[in-house]
């Protein structure tokens, strides 16, 4: 999924408002829902990308699935991204207040793949080899294709310490 500017820009917005209301935290919660619902469930998708369907009607059926729910101040942003005809975005807003809100509360996301299930001792070695004030959520993938050991992504930066890795370097330097 491509995420947009404008997406970006309402859930910038989003942000600033639950930030000044004191709601940011159910704002998340909620943008969690949303995005995880919608990624879920085609036909909501393809009803919110219809450009047949009105976007009164839209709203109704955003507020008749979510609506006790979610909270007044995500209730009036889902009414406002319908009259501006932006329900398409209403997923790519969500991702994009997810990150934000992480950025936030300087929380980084690292994408760990081992061979096998990790226990709590290594996944705290994992978190202090990437050396960050930041508050790390891990989420971890399972690979037996890698042998053993461990990859490790944040953002655009990884770090494999992986077998296959190893055995693939060797094989290069043998060659």
């Amino acid at each position: 999924m491509t995420h947009s500017l404008a997406g970006n820009r309402y859930a910038k917005s989003l942000l600033e408002i639950a930030v000044e209301n004191n709601k940011l935290e159910e704002v998340y919660n909620n943008m969690l829902l949303i995005e995880s619902t919608i990624k879920e469930n085609r036909d909501l998708s393809v009803l919110l990308n219809s450009p047949v369907v009105k976007s009164t009607k839209k709203v109704s059926v955003l507020i008749a699935i979510f609506g006790a729910k979610i909270g007044d101040t995500t209730t009036s942003f889902l009414q406002l991204v319908s009259e501006r005809k932006r329900e398409p975005l209403l997923e790519d807003i969500a991702f994009s207040f997810i990150a934000l809100y992480k950025k936030h509360k300087n929380i980084i996301v690292a994408e760990v793949t081992s061979a096998v299930k990790l226990d709590d001792i290594q996944k705290q070695n994992i978190i202090a080899l990437l050396k960050t004030d930041a508050t790390v959520e891990m989420v971890e993938k399972i690979d037996p294709s890698i042998i053993g050991g461990f990859i490790v992504r944040v953002d655009d930066k990884q770090i494999d310490a992986s077998i296959l890795r190893e055995l693939s370097d060797l094989r290069q330097a043998l060659n």
